[in-house]
């Protein structure tokens, strides 16, 4: 992550749309380590059980080139291999042991990386243009949109970058409870990405989540004639020391800003947004109203 002459920290990557500039594995960080130890335990067991790799993939229902992709960290294993294979090695539990590790390993470095900010937040405000947060996201929605990618995701990917984001939905069941904000624009609740029943069901949640006592949800009309937000999303995060940090998106690229001052411009302007936007009780009337509009 660069920082630029103005002090702010900017990434290279988006982190709640669908988007993003590589298509590689990034396990060469913190989690590097975590990804070839489990591949040579795995190798370990599996040589003192007296097993070739076919004979452990065909024990536990995977192919040779998985079982060899794993041992050489080359591939992530799912948590059913780790706990198939601890039971025809013998391992005792010492393999199915590594499933929360390798399983967040699973999860893309941009991801666990937000994913850090969000847990040390005590305030989250966030804006969102062209799709529903995903924060708020239902497993469908979030599926429906990764799918959407171009160039398109393996289904492995797919699938990593789904469990990422749902993983991040924690932040609702943390306690002490963070103060969660959020302005959808109208366009997003409309455009019925993945089909008619994702947005209904997508719509349903966001009543519910709208319903948690920490959580504020209000909906920026689209015949809004006074809109600060027309830049584009952004969330604005302030943390347990009392320090803020800001995200502002665009095509492939995301802006991680820390400078002060540019933070306090997108706090003034979310909070304009804020005060522009339906109340918490008319947007989730304005919702209602949609779901009803949906046959």
């Amino acid at each position: 992550m660069a920082v630029d002459n103005e002090g702010a920290a900017r990434g290279s990557h988006t982190t709640d749309g669908a988007d993003g500039t590589s298509w590689e594995p990034d396990w060469d960080d913190e989690y590097a380590p975590v990804v070839k130890a489990a591949g040579r335990q795995i190798k370990l067991w599996r040589e003192s059980a007296g097993l070739t790799q076919q004979e452990l993939g065909d024990a536990i229902g995977y192919s040779l080139g998985m079982v060899s992709a794993v041992e050489r960290a080359r591939r992530l294993p799912h948590p059913e291999f780790l706990g198939k294979a601890d039971e025809v090695v013998g391992a005792g539990g010492k393999l199915a042991a590594l499933k929360k590790d390798v399983e967040e390993a699973r999860y893309p470095k941009k991801v666990r990386d937000l994913a850090k900010l969000e847990a040390d937040a005590v305030e989250l405000g966030a804006y969102g243009s062209h799709n529903i947060h995903g924060l708020l996201q239902t497993e469908e929605y979030a599926r429906a949109l990764f799918n959407m990618r171009r160039p398109a995701y393996s289904k492995d990917d797919l699938e990593r970058h789904v469990a990422a984001r749902l993983a991040r939905q924690r932040i609702f069941e943390r306690t002490p409870t963070p103060t969660l904000g959020f302005v959808l624009d109208e366009a997003t609740l409309r455009r019925p990405l993945g089909g008619r029943m994702v947005l209904r069901h997508q719509l349903e949640h966001l009543l519910e989540i709208g319903q948690l006592r920490h959580v504020e949800i209000q909906v920026m009309p689209l015949d809004r004639e006074d809109h600060a937000g027309m830049g584009g999303q952004l969330q604005v995060l302030k943390l347990k020391d009392g320090t803020a940090v800001a995200y502002s998106e665009a095509q492939l690229i995301t802006h991680l800003v820390s400078d002060p001052k540019e933070v306090q411009v997108l706090e003034l302007r979310y909070g304009i947004i804020r005060a522009q936007a339906l109340s918490p009780r008319e947007s989730s009337a304005f919702i209602e109203k949609l779901l009803g509009e949906i046959t």
